[in-house]
């Protein structure tokens, strides 16, 4: 119910996706239908074909769909007893179906949504007729497993927005083709930052080329700058880690599906896992270390480690969701007493991070447990209510607003996400940070109290960049490649006009290299317009240009991204401007 509590589109894009099913059923007669959701800013159907449709079918479809909206069929609800509803299934040759009312409970209400002489099972709601449906557009053709399982048959689906008014169509299809403009995978193509090569290394897995390497050596070194102003002692454990340790710790139970296959010491009847979380690892690290005294608490791990996760071929997109990733990870082990101040400090960090990095808009979620029985979730209520109690109580102490999502906890206790917004609106999962009183019992952390007894501390999840990968796909859009100096892979670039003009043009690059500068010369023979023209095209923020006439007068002719020629300056007054930007 939340969804449709919480989205004001919600009953028109679902029927939406009922108009665009009852369009596809009427051109192609004897399609089998899946299921047609709302989602956010749209709707999707999917549909088994007896041949494969095309982008262009997507026209005739769109234009069917208006003929039924002016239509103005009525849509109607109705209610059948499971037997008939089944029949009434099977009859319309249509297994999807079947399959869903089976899998219901045999006390759940089967509701069907008619329109005109089509009609679908559905919990609804819907709107009143098709002639509320006006505003919407289709917008794609993807391939979709029945239920999300690689073992069913692909499914063909139809992507559409829908909205109520044709203002708002309008601005959305704008930033769409904003969102196009912007796509990091085209983006880090153009500007040599990373490639994927599945044929070879596998899908998912990125391969950063030079300039994409500089960018998150830079944005990797600032977390950790911050993280050690603020505290936090760096480790490094290894990618591969035994089996059991995940068994022990709950991992393996509820991230097998996203783990990769083991790999077994057939001699010593070892199997072992690519890491995919840090967690148990520093929980480990925190044990072998020796026993700790409250005196050493809070004590915070911070790491930036390769993580594997084995995510479906399907679901991989550019950077944002790979198989390989990089989080900049944290555990922080506190007392009970120190949660509030600890989550203080990670808040605190998190902020400043969030807004070097052109952040400012952002929203707090409390992601807490479900309520399903038998469900994902560590079973210890007592645990678990004190851990809700301790984030809720840290985020009241600072002043943060928050909603609440049921169900999108961890498996292991709630968390705080920072929902960040970028240029076009889109919200991303940015940050998190995690109070946990599970694992660290499961693990057999311990510290000695101040009255001598043996207690568990209490484990501070915290990422600050989520994962170095997604957060730099979110960067590439949010800034559509034209980094501020600070994160620029190449912050200058040099361009003598001619060869005689090389050796100065080394020297000036040699004294930005000092500086810490990141800088490249473009020696080519070619023109220097060209030479501009392609610095511009890749978004470099500076260019220094070096003439026969600049070195007479001791001299350098500066041009900055987004404002053209800035003329000709003194070297030391050049570093000096590009001191002071940096710093910003």
């Amino acid at each position: 119910m939340n969804a449709i509590q919480n989205d004001p589109y919600h009953s028109l894009r679902h029927s939406a996706a009922h108009l665009m099913a009852q369009a596809v059923g009427d051109l192609f007669p004897g399609v089998k239908y899946a299921i047609g959701p709302p989602i956010e800013d749209g709707f999707y159907y999917d549909f088994e074909f007896a041949e494969p449709i095309k982008e262009e079918d997507l026209e005739r479809i769109e234009a069917r769909m208006r003929e039924l909206s002016e239509a103005a069929l009525p849509i109607e609800r109705s209610e059948l007893p499971r037997e008939e509803a089944l029949n009434a299934c099977r009859e319309a040759g249509q297994p999807y179906k079947v399959e869903l009312i089976n899998d219901l409970p045999d006390e759940e209400v089967l509701s069907f949504y008619r329109q005109g002489n089509w009609s679908d099972l559905c919990r609804g709601p819907h709107v009143s007729t098709t002639a509320d449906v006006r505003h919407f557009k289709l917008l794609s053709i993807a391939g979709a497993y029945w239920r999300g399982n690689e073992k069913n048959k692909m499914l063909t689906r139809i992507y559409g927005t829908a909205w109520n008014t044709a203002e708002e169509l309008d601005a959305y299809l704008q930033r769409l083709e904003e969102a196009k403009r912007r796509d990091h995978r085209k983006i880090g193509r153009e500007l040599g930052l990373f490639t994927f090569a599945p044929e070879d290394v596998g899908p998912g897995i990125p391969l950063f080329m030079p300039r994409g390497e500089a960018l998150r050596h830079t944005m990797e070194s600032y977390v950790r700058e911050t993280q050690e102003r603020y505290g936090y002692q760096h480790v490094w454990t290894a990618h591969l880690v035994r089996e059991e340790l995940y068994r022990k710790s709950g991992h393996l139970q509820n991230y097998r599906d996203v783990m990769f296959p083991p790999m077994v010491d057939e001699e010593a009847h070892v199997s072992y896992r690519l890491k995919p979380m840090n967690c148990p690892s520093h929980m480990t690290l925190f044990n072998v270390s020796g026993l700790k005294s409250y005196r050493d608490l809070p004590l915070r791990m911070a790491e930036f480690a390769t993580l594997y996760r084995f995510e479906k071929s399907g679901e991989l997109t550019g950077l944002t969701r790979v198989r390989s990733l990089t989080q900049d990870d944290c555990h922080i082990f506190c007392t009970e007493e120190q949660v509030e101040a600890e989550f203080s400090l990670a808040l605190k960090l998190v902020r400043e991070v969030l807004g070097r990095y052109g952040f400012a808009n952002y929203s707090v979620r409390l992601s807490l447990r479900g309520e399903e029985a038998g469900g994902k979730y560590v079973a210890d209520d007592d645990k678990w209510a004190k851990a809700t109690d301790a984030l809720r109580r840290a985020l009241e102490a600072n002043g943060v607003e928050y909603t609440e999502a049921a169900g999108e906890a961890a498996f292991y206790g709630p968390k705080a996400d920072f929902q960040t917004k970028d240029v076009l609106g889109r919200e991303w999962t940015a940050s998190t940070i995690q109070v946990d009183f599970i694992q660290p019992a499961a693990l057999g952390c311990k510290y000695i109290a101040a009255d001598g007894s043996e207690k568990t501390p209490v484990v501070l999840h915290r990422a600050v960049t989520g994962s170095t990968e997604r957060f730099l796909g979110l960067l590439i859009e949010h800034y559509a490649g034209a980094f501020p100096l600070w994160l620029a892979p190449v912050q200058v670039q040099v361009i003598p006009i001619a060869d005689a003009q090389l050796p100065r043009a080394q020297e000036v690059a040699a004294a930005l290299k000092q500086r810490r500068y990141r800088v490249e010369i473009d020696s080519r023979s070619e023109r220097v317009g060209l030479k501009i023209r392609e610095a511009e095209l890749q978004k470099l923020p500076y260019m220094v240009v070096i003439g026969k006439r600049d070195i007479e007068n001791g001299v350098v002719s500066v041009r900055k991204r987004g404002e053209g020629d800035l003329g000709a300056m003194s070297l030391d007054a050049l570093i000096q401007r590009l001191d002071e930007e940096r710093a910003m």
